[in-house]
């Protein structure tokens, strides 16, 4: 395990990736003192419990790092968000940050992207292809914790973006994927597992799909956050656990579909 100040990772002897670059909480002191939003705030719009899954990837990445001091899934010029529109309508600061905070915080950034290519350079020499699962998680009751669930029609369980992709090369690992997380049996229903319908992937899968354009999948998996209370932060972990074990089935398939496309390990 190599433990970095924003991220730790570990290297494994497989083609499944798996992270979690928006589970982190942590902020630098400096960034803390000038923000507005409390601990409570923030925890709303990152992805607790997200970390949790990466176990079902041989080689695993968590970031530790709040995506409110630098948001890995963005493009670098809007990774810190400044103005409202950039966080939901959040009014972040009480005062805006200095250059030197946001250059302190891009390092941060670039340290990142600079150690995931080398890790993933390595998944390419050693299976030719790979898949990464890039975890998250979204809110559906933004109007309050009493309010109602947004509308089931535009808002899957789980939402698989691919938008990143060439669709058409990946296509029998993509299918296969969404059939065997949607085929899984959680207690009492399956999982609604629709494609591009919330969201079709962020600039690290679109980051992913350009530096390894032959060789990484990277399926975007957004889950709704029915398996905790996005209000209180509380999780359900029955309900974590049934999504680790729904993700951990998938990897099978995957494996045969990697092979079928000249992976080998």
């Amino acid at each position: 395990m190599n433990k970095h100040r924003i991220w730790e990772s570990f290297e494994g002897k497989g083609p499944i990736g798996a992270t979690a670059i928006h589970s982190g909480h942590r902020i630098r002191k400096e960034v803390k003192e000038l923000m507005a939003l409390d601990d409570a705030d923030r925890l709303r719009e990152e992805d607790p419990c997200t970390n949790e899954w990466t176990s079902v990837g041989d080689t695993r990445i968590n970031v530790l790092l709040s995506r409110f001091e630098v948001d890995l899934n963005r493009p670098r010029e809007k990774a810190v968000y400044i103005d409202p529109e950039d966080a939901w309508g959040l009014h972040v600061w009480k005062t805006r940050p200095a250059p030197e905070i946001i250059a302190a915080s891009l390092e941060e950034y670039d340290a990142f992207y600079t150690e995931v290519r080398r890790i993933f350079s390595n998944m390419e020499n050693k299976f030719g292809r790979f898949v990464v699962f890039d975890l998250h998680s979204y809110n559906h009751r933004r109007q309050g914790p009493d309010g109602p669930t947004a509308d089931l029609e535009q808002n899957p369980e789980v939402n698989i973006g691919t938008g990143t992709m060439k669709r058409e090369r990946w296509a029998p690992l993509v299918d296969r994927f969404i059939k065997d997380l949607s085929d899984y049996p959680l207690p009492g229903h399956s999982l609604d597992v629709r494609e591009n319908v919330k969201f079709k992937g962020g600039q690290f899968g679109g980051w992913i799909h350009q530096t390894f354009p032959e060789s990484a999948c990277c399926l975007s998996i957004e889950f709704k956050k029915f398996f905790m209370d996005e209000w209180s932060g509380k999780p359900n972990h029955e309900q974590i656990g049934n999504i680790r074990s729904a993700l951990l089935s998938t990897v099978p398939g995957l494996q045969e579909e990697l092979k079928k496309m000249g992976a080998a390990w």
